[in-house]
């Protein structure tokens, strides 16, 4: 756990710091890097997470219906995060400002849809039937990175305080190891029933099928025909299901 707590960490600091660096940034090899995490992300999603929610759940429709509500709930959080979940990136130009208010209410978004992700790591054995975490785990890891790098390019456009941004990149870092945190000290007290963390799960693989495919379709301008982002895309789901079975 300690370990898992520390990757999500870096993982999501070392990204975000990486956001000043922006200017000298190649976009075209930054759309393909979130194309693989999209398609990862979203295989990892169908081939394990949802599975194990319809085999645990006493009421597989129910759960469809939570499924739904997680992938409408992050629609409704991208208005107030400007797409960074999923990698949209600002430059910084001197023109272009914005109250420290937006800047606010993009990482509050932001961190909500974190805690609720770190959570899945730590579900039950009688939810987790049949696997690991490890694979979920790097899932998470590839979608925070983007995520992470996007959210402080957007807070350093609006506040241009980069003191005030790398603080608010360390409460956003901390958001998912929290999630886990919590998730994990409900589990080993029995604080919530295992009814309850399904239905959490369920919402957070709606949010994850939301912004996979989000990434995968916004990254084809006018979804013209892209062999090399379709060939990253077949290749970040492969992974998913090698991961599958080695992990």
């Amino acid at each position: 756990m300690v370990l898992s707590i520390l990757i999500l960490f870096l993982s999501a600091l070392g990204a975000g710091l990486l956001a000043f660096k922006i200017p000298t940034f190649s976009k075209r090899y930054y759309k393909l890097m979130l194309v693989f995490a999209g398609a990862y992300l979203f295989s990892i999603t169908i081939i394990h997470i949802m599975p194990e929610l319809f085999m645990q759940a006493t009421n597989p429709t129910t759960i469809g219906v939570y499924v739904l509500l997680g992938f409408f709930l992050q629609q409704i959080l991208e208005y107030f995060t400007a797409g960074a979940e999923h990698g949209h990136i600002h430059q910084h130009e001197h023109e272009h400002k914005h109250g420290g208010t937006a800047a606010i209410m993009v990482l509050i978004a932001m961190i909500i849809h974190a805690i609720l992700e770190g959570s899945l790591l730590a579900h039950p054995s009688t939810v987790h039937a049949h696997h690991d975490t490890n694979s979920i785990l790097f899932g998470i890891v590839l979608h925070k990175a983007p995520a992470a790098f996007a959210l402080m390019s957007i807070i350093i456009c609006q506040l241009q305080n980069k003191k005030l941004a790398v603080f608010y990149l360390v409460l956003f870092a901390l958001a998912s190891p929290l999630g886990m945190i919590l998730g994990d000290f409900y589990v080993k007290n029995s604080t919530l029933a295992n009814e309850t963390f399904i239905i959490l799960f369920a919402i957070v693989s709606g949010n994850f099928l939301h912004i996979s495919t989000t990434i995968v379709f916004e990254t084809s301008e006018d979804h013209h025909f892209n062999a090399r982002k379709l060939g990253v895309a077949i290749i970040g789901a492969l992974i998913a299901v090698g991961a599958e079975y080695w992990f």
